[in-house]
């Protein structure tokens, strides 16, 4: 296993790698003012994993879980129509933790579901790998800002689904051992889980569910989690999952980042000060990471935003935005729209959401930039799609957001659209909610995202 985490923890992707990736793509693209004008092949780039070797401690590798650079990557295309389907269904879930009270006690034998496989809560989102145990064993975990508790399958299973390792064995684990029902963190997990603990003699019982229906349930615990060989946390408290229901693409749980002392952000506090970071690379094709800690931080200049408690739940990271520009023009959106909105900023959800009155100015100022360009038909639910087949470079209207500093943000070119093929390439956002908004994934690539969460403060550092 240590032979194992080095070789990989070795390939680990930092902005170094970012940079490069952006360095050889720039050759194609020329800025002008408020505008981009790029190569169209740049928008299926050649799959790259190789990583960076610099500064492999408190850092890890982070993939598209449908991308080539997976070990879920099963040799072919990336069905788009699943992908948003599953966005769909996460923002949902969403929607459904921040309306809903916490629910009823949980219960190991009676928590076994069913779901259709376009009903994932997971949405387009990231995997990265991390050790468990002792000896420590390697787990895919998809890694989450939207959730609190970090929980893997677990032998003995009353139900499990397939997943691309072998389900953890805790009886394999020397450093495995059961949390007591009276224990605090066991009494708390509700703030964390939305569900009330439940008992099995003395040992603590979690649940949690999302909204489509699917859900863990299992034994609380604490185990040694492997970062890094040099990065070992004792005693971490997490969920070991034995009746788990609902499709999780066969990796083998979560990773939990969100705001609740069950999360990885506040177990690891003493260590890593509450600060974490990540880049999402500019496509499926390529890794990005994952990093602990405030000297892991390699963008040459951040601008932060104030770091939003969202009243109706405080595990989300909420942001304000202030307004959007497209071709260096502020949009004509009422100030209202964004202040009687809560927002928040998700690493799961894949396009951005925004109230129905921003988002039909922002589609009506992108369609008016890129009206010499020939339209394609929509792909649900992204409305605004144009074909570009043929075409060797098409030019483009940069969009801004502004956020509460004021800071402005430039999106990627990959940060503005979402790609099927050539001939359908979609701008990147959807209307939602007139009171709920989300800065997905797909607007954070490229850039090095910092939760300062002590300092109460969400930064953003352009690669």
């Amino acid at each position: 296993m240590a032979s194992s985490f080095s070789s990989e923890l070795m390939r680990i992707l930092l902005c170094a790698f970012v940079l490069s990736v952006r360095s050889s793509f720039e050759k194609k693209v020329l800025v002008h003012g408020a505008q981009i004008t790029v190569s169209v092949s740049s928008l299926s780039p050649s799959v790259n994993c190789t990583a960076s070797t610099n500064n492999v401690n408190s850092t890890l590798k982070l993939v598209h879980k449908y991308g080539p650079c997976s070990q879920l990557f099963d040799g072919g295309p990336i069905n788009h129509t699943q992908v948003l389907l599953e966005d769909m269904a996460r923002v949902k879930w969403i929607q459904s933790k921040i309306s809903n009270s916490i629910s009823g006690t949980s219960d190991l034998k009676e928590s076994n579901v069913s779901l259709p496989a376009s009903n994932s809560t997971n949405g387009g989102g990231y995997v990265v790998t991390i050790g468990l145990g002792t000896p420590t064993k390697d787990l895919t975990l998809l890694f989450d800002t939207g959730s609190a508790l970090t929980w893997t399958q677990c032998e003995p299973c009353i139900s499990c689904y397939s997943q691309a390792e072998p389900i953890f064995d805790p009886s394999n684990s020397s450093s495995y051992a059961n949390i007591s029902c009276f224990a605090p963190s066991c009494i708390g997990l509700a703030s964390g889980t939305g569900e009330l603990p439940g008992c099995s003699g003395s040992r603590c019982i979690y649940g949690t569910g999302y909204g489509d229906g699917s859900s863990t349930v299992g034994l609380f615990a604490t185990e040694t989690l492997t970062l890094s060989p040099t990065d070992v946390i004792t005693n971490f408290e997490f969920g070991c999952g034995q009746n788990n229901g609902g499709l999780f693409d066969g990796y083998a749980g979560l990773l939990g980042l969100a705001r609740d002392p069950i999360s990885i952000i506040e177990q690891t506090a003493t260590k890593y000060g509450r600060y974490f970071s990540y880049c999402l690379p500019p496509s499926t094709s390529a890794p990005g990471y994952l990093t602990f800690g405030r000297d892991k931080v390699t963008s040459p200049s951040l601008s932060f935003t104030p770091m939003v408690t969202v009243a109706q739940n405080p595990l989300f990271y909420g942001i304000k935005i202030i307004g959007i520009s497209v071709d260096g023009k502020p949009l004509s959106i009422p100030s209202t729209v964004f202040s009687s909105a809560s927002t928040i900023i998700d690493s799961g959800t894949t396009v951005t959401q925004l109230p129905p009155t921003a988002y039909t100015a922002l589609r009506s100022a992108f369609r008016e930039a890129m009206a010499n360009y020939t339209s394609a038909p929509p792909f649900e639910p992204l409305d605004t799609c144009y074909d570009f087949s043929g075409v060797s470079t098409f030019t483009g209207p940069v969009i801004t957001f502004t956020f509460d500093g004021p800071i402005n943000i430039d999106l990627d070119l990959s940060g503005m659209f979402y790609v099927v093929d050539v001939s359908q390439v979609c701008l990147a956002f959807v209307a939602g909610a007139d009171d709920f908004a989300i800065y997905g994934n797909t607007q954070q690539r490229t850039f090095e995202v910092v939760y300062d969460v002590t300092g109460g403060q969400i930064g953003f550092g352009a690669k």
